[in-house]
């Protein structure tokens, strides 16, 4: 036997979900302070200077 299902929960279930997603992107861009950006491109930037540094020319 088959269950019973109410489309309206459903979609609404559905949008709950979708707008879970979008949140949690938003979290992730928006969420971190203007220092730990900063902090991070800085990190970033150092590693691959000295990256470059450690190159063999052929």
């Amino acid at each position: 036997m088959t269950t019973i299902v109410n489309l309206r929960q459903v979609r609404k279930e559905k949008a709950r979900h979708a707008k879970e997603v979008v949140a949690e992107a938003n979290r992730a861009k928006h969420g971190t302070p203007k220092s730990a950006h900063k902090k991070a491109k800085v990190i970033a930037e150092k590693d691959l200077k000295r990256l470059d540094g450690h190159k063999l020319d052929e």
